[in-house]
C-alpha cells in the first residue's frame, strides 16, 4: 500500500495544473527551453522504435530523471510520442505499483508501442533492434533540423 504525497502549495505566480486524460496533471505553463529540447528529441524517434531515458539524457548532457520529468509534463502527446521513451532495462513490467504509475497507463504505453510494431516478450521489449541510441538520437535531431531549415528556405 503506497502513501500519497501532500499536494504542492501554489506560489503567487503559479496557476493550478491542468488535469489530463487518466487523471494525470500537466503544468499549466509553456514548456521550458530544456523541455522543448526533450520534446524535439522525442519527436525524432521513428515509429516502431524506442529510446531510453538514459540515452536521451546522454544526448542532452542531462540526467535520466530530468528527461522523465519532462516526459511526464508533455503537453503535446501524442504529437510528441512520449510512449517511445522507456526505462534502460527495456522493461515495462517494473513500473506498475511502486513508481506510482497505474497498470492501465503502462498497458496503454505497451499497446501503443505494439501498434507501431515493437515486439514484446511479456512486459520486456524483445531485442535491441527497436532501440535508438544517444548517438542516433543526436543524428536524427540534426536531420530533423536540416529538413525544417530546408522547408523554410
Amino acid at each position: 500500500m503506497g502513501h500519497r504525497r501532500a499536494p504542492k502549495r501554489l506560489g503567487p505566480c503559479m496557476s493550478p495544473p491542468v488535469i489530463a486524460e487518466g487523471g494525470v496533471s500537466k503544468p499549466n505553463r509553456p514548456p521550458t527551453a530544456y523541455e522543448q529540447r526533450v520534446y524535439e528529441m522525442c519527436s525524432a524517434i521513428p515509429k516502431g522504435k524506442v529510446s531510453t531515458y538514459g540515452d536521451m539524457a546522454k544526448a542532452l548532457s542531462s540526467s535520466a530523471r530530468a528527461v522523465g520529468q519532462a516526459m511526464r509534463r508533455n503537453p503535446f502527446a501524442p504529437t510528441v510520442p512520449c510512449h517511445r521513451v522507456v526505462a534502460s532495462s527495456l522493461d515495462l513490467g517494473g513500473f506498475s505499483g511502486s513508481w506510482g504509475i497505474s497498470c492501465a497507463n503502462v498497458q496503454r504505453k505497451k499497446a501503443m508501442l505494439q501498434a507501431e510494431g515493437v515486439q514484446f516478450l511479456g512486459d520486456k521489449i524483445l531485442g535491441s533492434k527497436f532501440l535508438v541510441t544517444a548517438e542516433e538520437l543526436t543524428q536524427l535531431v540534426q536531420q530533423q533540423q536540416q529538413q525544417l531549415a530546408g522547408k523554410q528556405e
